[in-house]
């Protein structure tokens, strides 16, 4: 039996990283991709075939795959969609070419790869494209705008095309994770150096009072109901290996929480629920 492979983006920490090994252990060949060089040459030398693909560099996204395809005779069996980023800041506060540059990386460019990567699979009639999408893609939390609208969009993505795909034998499933340990926060940290003017917002004030502390200073415990990133690789291992994968999974106790809430409150009484996020 031909060994199964896996295409990982975002692998050099975290979510992906943490994939990468929990499948290679399950004897999946893991092609463990990140956006940066060097993070590829480290992961190559813990043994994983690493290809560089950078959501926001289309080149590196075709190139990527035609890596992955002639090192597997042409044939993926699944591709799980992992690789992001935040720019934290108020929504009136965000430059539209912010936006513009997280969707380039967050949207566009797992659309742009798995649009590739669907016509290998309809030829072998088989695949799974696991979609890493967030808590952040059924609710919205302030100072999030970005990240939020991102998740949004995959959802409504991945929706779309879990319906279309229905009859080839592609399955299309959502990830929605809550609070996981991983980068996320500190990777955050240059994109809103450099675009948010937080000292010349009208809420400069609550920038330097509730979220720079949040984004500089690491008080070395977790958030409340944060998990490891293997609470995800549990139920990525789920949604790639069953016989009957489910449409999306939940991660975390507040993802649980705000999948029920967003179905039994009235929009008023959500909006005061996640403000006090």
């Amino acid at each position: 039996m031909n060994q199964r492979s896996i295409l990982i983006t975002g692998c050099s920490s975290g979510i992906g990283l943490d994939a990468a090994h929990g499948l290679h252990a399950r004897g999946w060949r893991v092609f463990a991709a990140c956006r940066a060089a060097e993070d590829c040459a480290r992961l190559r030398e813990q043994g994983f075939e690493s290809p560089l693909i950078d959501y926001q560099d289309s080149a590196s996204i075709a190139s990527g795959l035609a890596e992955v395809l002639k090192a597997t005779g042409g044939r993926l069996d699944a591709l799980f969609n992992n690789g992001a980023f935040a720019c934290p800041g108020a929504v009136e506060d965000l430059p539209t070419d912010a936006i513009r540059a997280l969707f380039e990386a967050n949207v566009f460019g797992w659309h742009e790869l798995t649009r590739q990567v669907i016509p290998v699979m309809r030829a072998q009639g088989a695949g799974r494209i696991v979609q890493c999408s967030s808590v952040l893609g059924l609710v919205t939390l302030p100072w999030r705008g970005a990240y939020n609208a991102s998740k949004f969009a995959i959802e409504g993505l991945s929706d779309t095309l879990r319906i279309e795909m229905r009859g080839t034998g592609i399955h299309v499933i959502l990830i929605e994770p809550g609070p996981i340990t991983s980068r996320i926060r500190v990777n955050s940290i240059p994109h809103f150096e450099r675009w948010i003017d937080w000292e010349s917002s009208p809420r400069a004030e609550q920038y330097r009072d509730r979220l720079r502390p949040r984004l500089y200073k690491d008080t070395g415990k977790p958030d409340l109901f944060e998990r490891a990133p293997s609470a995800v690789t549990r139920k990525l291992v789920h949604a790639l290996e069953s016989p009957r994968p489910r449409p999306r999974y939940y991660v975390t106790v507040p993802t649980h929480l705000m999948g029920t809430l967003r179905r039994l409150l009235p929009t008023r009484a959500l909006d005061w629920v996640l403000s006090r996020g």
